[in-house]
Parts: C-alpha cells; structure tokens; sequence
C-alpha cells in the first residue's frame, strides 16, 4: 500500500469509526435519556410539588434530557479537540517532555538528532521538534494533526539503550504514522473519548458530592415539623445520587466501548508501521531489535506520566500495561512479523556501548553544482511517504555537504531566522546591499551579526540545499511566540518585494513558512482532478515557465506535462500571477489522495521535458508538492 492509499484508507477508516462512535453515543443517548427520565418523574416531579405522575412517559422530557447528553458528550469532544488543534506539543508538555532541538547536551542526544534529521529529509518533510521524556523505559511517540506541527517524543531510555539502526527503526516507525494520516485519527480518538468520559466525569462529580448535600437535607429535615418537606429533602437526596450512579455507569460503559474500538484501531495501525519501518531501512533487525529491547528491559515500555494512559494509543510501545484496552499487538507477535525467525528469547539487558553520531561510511559529494537523474522525479514521487535506503543515504550526504556554521545555526532560534532572511537576499550584490541595509534596521543587534556572519556562507550555498535547511530550521523558528511570527513574515516580505517583483521560488519558502509556523487542522481532500482542470493548467504553465519568459521549449515543457492528464488539449495558459497559483493550489490541495500521483506525474514530465532536472527545478517541484501535502523524498544525485 502506498502514501496515496493510506491517505485514502484513513479518509474511509476515519468515517467509520465517526460512525461506530456515534452509534455508541445514540444508545447511551437512549439509555442515559430513558434511566435519567425515570429517575426525574419518580423522584425529582414529588421533590418539587410538580403535576402528578401519569402512566405515560413524557416525550418532551426525554428529548430534553437526550439533549443536554449529547450536548456535554459533544462539549467534551470539542474543547478536547480544541486543546489537540494546538499540533504535537500539547501531547508533548502533557507528558513532561523537554525540547531537544535547541539544546541538545551530549552526544547520545545529538545522535538522536542526526538521525531524525535525516529521516526528516530522506522523506521530504520538515524536521518535527523532538522531545525527551525522562523515563528510563524504552518508548516513543509522534504526535500532531499533519506533519507541520507533528513532533516526536522518545524516552531517555531508548536514547540510552538503544544502537544507532534501532533508533532509526524506531523514528521509521513514528514518520510512518506521521505520513499516513494516524495522527489525525488519533488525535479524533481522543476528542471522541473525552467526550464520552465526561459523562462519567460529571457523575463520579455528584457522587462526591452526595455526602455535603446529604448532611445538608438531613439538617434541614430535623429543623422541620412537616412531614412533607422531610420527604422531598429525601427524594432530592436520591435524586442526585441516581443521576450520579447513572451517568458514572454508562459514562464508563460508553468509554470501555470506546477505548475498544480505539485499540482494535491502533493495533492494525502498529503492524502498518512496523512494516513501513522495514520498508525504509530495508533492514528488519532495526525495528526487531528495538522490539527485542523492550522484551528486555525491566522496565519494557512503561512511562511514568500520570496521563500517559490519555495518549496510550499514540507510542511505539505499550506504555500503560497489559489490559483489555492493549493498543498494541503483542511484542512477541510484532517482532515475529518482521523477523519470522526469531528465536522467541529477548537479550539481555545492558547498557549501549555505541555512541557514534555518524555510520562508518563516509558520505562525500561536491558541493556546488549537483546534478539529477534522468528520472529521479519520477523515482521520488514513487517513494512519497515510504522512501528507501538510497533517499536515506542522500539525506546523510546532503546534512554531510552542510557547512557546519549553517547546521549551528539552523538549531538556534536567531540564527534560523538569519538563516532565513539569508536565503532570500538576492545575488546581485548592489540589491543584495540595499536589502541588507533596510533589513538590518528592523532586526536587533544579535540577530544582525548573526547574518552578517552567514551572509558568505549563504551565497555559496548550493540551491538544492536550501529546503533541506529550511526544514533543519523549523524546530528553532516554531519556539517564536505569536508576534515573533509576525515579524518573521513582514520581514520576509519585505525582502522578497524589495526589488519590486516576486520570483516562483521566493513565493514558495514564503508559503512553507507559513504553513510550517501556522499550521491548521487538515482535511484529506475528496475532490475529482477532473474538476480542477483550470487549477492543474495554471500550477503547469507556472512551473513551464520557470526559465527565461517566453523559452522556446516552455510551450512544450508544458505539452509534455498535459499529456496524460484526464482533460481534453489545451494551449498554454497566458501568464498569470502568484495570487492565481496560490488559488489553484489552494484548490488542488482538496484533490483525492488517489488522483494526486497524476498531477505529480504530471509536474514530473515538465522539469523532465528536456532530459535534465537543475537544481531550481528540483527545489520548487518539492516545495508544490509540500504544499499539496505529499512530502517527497530528495531527487537522487547523478
């Protein structure tokens, strides 16, 4: 199954499981509805002197009843979702994780951080925040609504104890579910059992309370003479406690339901990933021996946060203990996927001896002037969501070919923002002079010598380097509060504005940013490419004519391109401007997981029309593609 149809399977999976919860919230509706009834003309209608009991029940009370259910049912699951819509690092502060990224203290946690950087590339995606939990146990998470505000949790344990392939298995592991939409279910499974929980919330609430209001009504009659006034005090006592009883019971009985549907999801998910885990490394003992780990580890995969059981069904491992809600298959039958082989016996538990940041291979390359293969888009938009080894190895070469002053910096708040405007000063240097002096009055005095000191450096980069920095530097630019944002994006904008036009690739790290540091809540698209054929042509004519206006072989980049989409010919569109395409895309990001391998075949066949890819080219097919939501692997070097 690939990237495209795991988008499509979470689409149809989320529904039905929308379904299935919401035919558990109807009958508790009912039941709750029909037991809170009863207990209101029997108990509460002789408390408060109100008309006399009929044969009958009323309608109109059950309805109201059944409304205020499913209004604290619906009010849970909403600011549960609300409090998630924040990205990853609400899960991560819930668990007590601290950020690595920026503040990495010793070689076993920059390994970490070398190896999730170069998952993050080899697959095309920003580099997520990663977070420490201090548990000596072995375990991971990723969390998030898309991989734009996704992180990447993991235990001191696992960063400890684990070698350099089984961390890679692990964080393969974690960008499976990242790239394949369980992010998004998950994070819908908690809001809906919130939801559900809080009935037993608010009735475990007036149980509690029982006892005051108890005490209360027993003063109260004694202080009494009427016979009458002690018997409503009674029924009001019993009221409140058979309210409590009912909501506590069928609030939990909705949850154990609930939390079974949560596990017999997420355990199918685990077997996914596991498998996506070896597709990645093409190695099965990453995964296995990280699997074997935990078998060894008196610890296993426990964590030691008090609200780890809200997320259980969100970590590598089985972090809240055997019970009948298990998130996770069995270790032994995990590891027996990937490894039929095994013996059935765990190692021992000792202490890691490998601390090596890098394997023994060396990876070189020059450092200006890459070249493609021939079919290396095509290579790439096969890979979307499930790269292999080599784009693994390309990563590595790319983060090896780094200047290590950028490497510093992208880990650096001010210096990713430096980083930033760098990349966006022009190369002719009178221009570039006059856009350093107007950016430089706006920025404090640190941040200014810090892109003075890269300034060289930037301008000897090498452009199919600059969205693997743009992603190294996210974690950093993600701690600025709301008004740093903003002062990012009006600074961005002033540079690119400043010579008076906007270029293609300027417009994309713009919108990368932005996506990056704003992320919103995602929805897989359901929309037909058939009805996007103006959008398709526009985002087609735009990348056509990326070279010099009117080339002659634009024409036919962009007949290349058309040929083999589902629309009848078409010329060329005339030249539009970026507010199209950012409509278009806009459009085109509705379009269905299924159809979108056409549109990025088609980009393919445009930068591919000439029998070479340059740089440039390479850039901006990736950065379209981040916007639609299709993280690509790096183009592979010649």
């Amino acid at each position: 199954m690939n990237f495209f149809e795991h988008q499509d399977r979470a689409r149809r999976q989320t529904g039905r499981l929308v379904l299935l919860l919401s035919v558990a919230v109807i009958c508790l509706v009912t039941i709750t509805s029909l037991a809170l009834g009863w207990l209101w003309r029997h108990l509460g209608e002789p408390a408060l002197h109100l008309t006399s009991r009929t044969s009958l029940p009323d309608p109109e009370l059950y309805l109201s009843v059944a409304a205020v259910i499913v209004g604290v049912v619906a009010s849970g699951a909403l600011y549960k979702q609300i409090q998630l819509s924040a990205g990853g690092k609400v899960v991560a502060d819930a668990l007590g994780g601290r950020l690595l990224n920026l503040s990495a203290s010793n070689a076993d946690e920059r390994r970490l951080l070398n190896v999730v950087e170069e998952m993050a590339l080899a697959s095309g995606s920003p580099v997520p925040p990663v977070y420490v939990l201090e548990d000596s146990s072995i375990n991971a998470f990723a969390a998030g609504l898309t991989p734009r505000d996704a992180v990447i949790g993991i235990t001191r344990g696992a960063i400890e104890q684990l070698e350099r392939n089984e961390l890679q298995g692990v964080i393969a592991h974690e960008f499976s579910h990242i790239h394949h939409g369980d992010m998004l279910l998950n994070t819908r499974l908690t809001a809906l059992l919130h939801g559900l929980l809080l009935l037993g919330l608010i009735g475990g609430t007036l149980l509690r309370g029982w006892s005051e209001t108890s005490s209360g009504v027993r003063i109260s009659s004694r202080s009494s003479n009427s016979n009458s006034n002690s018997k409503d005090g009674g029924s009001v006592v019993l009221l409140v406690i058979g309210c409590g009883v009912v909501l506590y019971v069928l609030g939990y009985i909705g949850t154990f339901f609930g939390q079974l549907i949560k596990a017999s999801v997420s355990r199918q998910r685990e077997f996914l990933a596991d498998a996506s885990a070896v597709q990645f490394t093409r190695d099965p003992s990453t995964i296995a021996g990280a699997l074997k780990k935990i078998g060894g580890n008196p610890l296993g995969a426990l964590l030691g946060a008090p609200r780890a059981a809200e997320f259980s069904h969100l970590y590598f491992g089985d972090g809240v203990g055997s019970s009948w809600f298990d998130t996770h298959p069995p270790l032994k039958e995990r590891i027996r996927r990937v490894e039929p082989g095994w013996d059935g016996n765990y190692p021992k538990f000792q202490p890691r001896l490998d601390v090596a940041l890098m394997d023994k291979e060396a990876w070189t390359a020059a450092v200006t002037g890459q070249t493609y293969q021939p079919d290396a888009a095509a290579v790439a938009i096969a890979a979307v969501g499930a790269p292999s080894v080599v784009h693994l190895q390309e990563a590595r070469n790319t983060l090896q070919r780094l200047d290590e002053r950028l490497r510093r910096a992208a880990h650096d708040s001010e210096g990713a923002q430096a980083l930033i405007y760098g990349l966006l000063l022009d190369s002719e240097p009178a221009l570039r002079a006059r856009q350093l002096e107007q950016i430089k009055a706006r920025l404090d005095l640190s941040l200014a010598l810090q892109l003075d000191l890269l300034e060289d450096t930037l301008l000897r980069l090498d452009p199919g380097q600059r969205l693997p920095l743009l992603d190294l530097a996210m974690p950093a630019l993600k701690q600025l509060d709301a008004p740093g944002v903003l002062t990012l994006r009006e600074n961005m904008a002033l540079l690119i504005k400043f010579d008076g036009k906007v270029k293609l690739l300027e417009w994309t790290l713009l919108r990368i940013v932005e996506r990056n540091l704003r992320p919103s809540g995602t929805k897989i698209g359901n929309v037909a490419l058939a009805d996007l054929a103006d959008e398709s042509a526009t985002l087609l004519a735009f990348l056509a004519r990326m070279g010099e206006a009117g080339h002659p072989e634009t024409e036919q980049a962009f007949a290349d391109a058309w040929n083999g989409l589902p629309f009848s010919p078409r010329a060329l569109p005339a030249a539009g401007n970026l507010r199209d395409l950012e409509a278009a895309l806009k459009r085109l990001e509705q379009l269905r997981p299924l159809q979108k391998p056409q549109l990025l075949k088609a980009l393919a066949r445009c930068v591919e029309h000439d029998g070479r890819i340059s740089s440039g080219e390479a850039e901006l097919m990736r950065a379209v593609a981040d916007i639609l939501d299709c993280p690509m692997p790096p183009l592979l070097a010649t």
